[in-house]
C-alpha cells in the first residue's frame, strides 16, 4: 500500500498535467497597460520548456513575396507584404511569435493546446489556406487596423498543418493591438474562427478566451485597499501585513490562475505618465510570470530538438512594446539587460531584399556591470 507522501506526490503530478493541458509546457502570459498620456504598452513572456526555440530578431521588407503551408504540401495562400514588419520569430524560421509592422499594429501568438481545432483541411481549397504558424506574418504583413484584420480573416482558412518541430498542427491562438490600444483575441475552436474584443489587453493559454473572462467573476473581492481590522469579543484581529486585499489571488502557474493575476496586477499598476515609463511597471509586473526550468511546468527535455541544454529558465525571452513610440524592448534567458530596436528607425522605403535576422543575445552571459570604489584622494 502506498504510503501517504507517494499518494499525495501523484496527486500532485496528476493535477499539474491536467492543468497544464497534457504535455504542453507552454506557460505565455501577455499584458496591456495604458499611460496617462494615452500611450498603450504591451507585453508578454515566452515560455517553452523542452527545447530552446532558438528566436531571433526579424525584419521583414515590404513586398516580401509569402505562400500559405498545406497538409498536403499544395501552394496555399500567396500574398505579397504591404507593410514592413519587425520583431521576434521562432525555431530558426521566419514564424512570427511577437512582432510590429510599420503602421503600428502588434500581434502576439500564445500557445493554445487542446482548445484549438482548425477547419478541415479542403485541397480544392488549397489556394486560400495557411498553416497556424502562416497567420501572424499574414496579419501583420497585410492589415494596418483591426477592421481590416477582422474582415481579412475571411479571406482565408486556417488548417491543421502539422509543424515539424512538434509533431502535430500548432494549437495557438493570437492578441492583436492596434494604436490605440484595443485588441482583439482569435481563437480556433471546433473547427471554426472565433474574434473577441479583448479590453483587458491579457491572454493566457487554455482554455478559451471567454471562458476566461467569466471566471473573473470568481475573484471579484480582489482589492489593492488592505482589508480593515476587526473585533471579535475582546480579541482584536489586524491584516498580517501588507496586500490582504489581494488574499485569494491564485499563485499557481496554470493558465487560468495566470490570467486572474494578470488581471489583477494590471488594474492595480501605479499610474504612470508616458509609454517609456511604462515600459517599466509592464516589465516590473511581467516578472511575476516567469517559469524556472523544469519546476512548475516540468521538462519533456526533447532531444530531437536539442533538449534543454544550455537553457537558463522556461521563460525564454520578455518583450514590451512601446506601441506610440515603436519600441520593443525585450530581455533574454541569457542576459537580463534590456534592449530596444527602433521600428520607426527603420527605413522602410529603403529596404530591399531578402528578410534580415539578428540574433537576440550576441552572447549568451549576463552582462554585468561591476561597480568599483572610488580612487581616494591622496590629501
Amino acid at each position: 500500500m502506498p504510503n501517504r507522501a507517494t499518494t499525495f506526490l501523484a496527486l500532485i503530478a496528476l493535477v499539474a498535467v491536467l492543468s497544464m493541458g497534457g504535455a504542453s509546457t507552454e506557460a505565455c502570459t501577455g499584458i496591456t497597460l495604458h499611460a496617462e498620456d494615452g500611450s498603450p504598452v504591451y507585453g508578454r513572456t515566452l515560455e517553452w520548456g523542452t527545447f530552446d526555440l532558438k528566436s531571433r530578431l526579424i525584419v521583414i521588407p515590404r513586398g516580401t513575396a509569402f505562400v500559405g503551408t498545406t497538409p498536403d504540401g499544395k501552394p496555399g495562400f500567396a500574398w505579397k507584404a504591404t507593410y514592413g514588419v519587425a520583431g521576434i520569430d521562432a525555431l530558426e524560421k521566419d514564424a512570427l511569435a511577437d512582432a510590429m509592422n510599420e503602421k503600428g499594429l502588434v500581434a502576439g501568438l500564445f500557445y493554445h493546446p487542446g482548445f484549438a481545432v482548425y477547419p478541415e483541411y479542403a485541397p480544392a481549397r488549397a489556394a486560400r489556406s495557411i498553416a497556424p504558424t502562416d497567420v501572424m506574418t499574414y496579419i501583420l504583413t497585410r492589415f494596418a487596423s483591426l477592421d481590416e484584420v477582422r474582415k481579412g480573416m475571411g479571406e482565408v482558412d486556417v488548417v491543421p498543418v502539422v509543424e515539424p518541430a512538434l509533431g502535430f498542427p500548432a494549437p495557438i491562438h493570437i492578441l492583436v493591438i492596434d494604436e490605440a490600444g484595443k485588441a482583439i483575441v482569435l481563437e480556433w475552436h471546433e473547427g471554426s474562427l472565433r474574434i473577441f474584443d479583448a479590453p483587458l489587453g491579457v491572454v493566457t493559454n487554455a482554455p478559451t478566451y471567454d471562458w476566461h473572462e467569466t471566471n473573473l467573476r470568481n475573484y471579484v473581492n480582489l482589492s489593492p485597499v488592505a482589508l480593515p481590522a476587526k473585533k471579535i469579543e475582546s480579541l482584536d484581529f489586524g491584516p498580517l501585513g501588507g496586500g490582504s486585499g489581494m488574499i485569494g489571488l491564485p499563485g499557481d502557474f496554470t493558465p487560468p490562475s495566470r490570467f486572474v493575476r494578470a488581471v489583477a496586477f494590471t488594474q492595480t499598476a501605479r499610474p504612470t505618465g508616458d509609454g517609456p515609463e511604462t515600459v517599466y511597471e509592464a516589465l516590473r509586473i511581467l516578472d511575476n510570470f516567469n517559469v524556472p526550468l523544469g519546476a512548475a511546468e516540468g521538462s519533456d527535455n526533447d532531444e530531437a530538438h536539442g533538449g534543454t541544454k544550455g537553457m537558463r529558465s522556461s521563460t525564454i525571452w520578455t518583450s514590451v512594446w512601446d506601441i506610440r513610440n515603436k519600441h520593443l524592448y525585450y530581455h533574454t534567458q541569457h542576459n537580463r539587460r534590456l534592449r530596444r530596436f527602433d521600428v520607426d528607425a527603420v527605413d522602410w522605403d529603403a529596404l530591399k531584399g531578402d528578410i534580415v535576422h539578428l540574433p537576440l543575445d550576441r552572447e549568451k552571459k549576463q552582462d554585468v556591470d561591476d561597480v568599483a570604489m572610488p580612487a581616494r584622494s591622496s590629501d
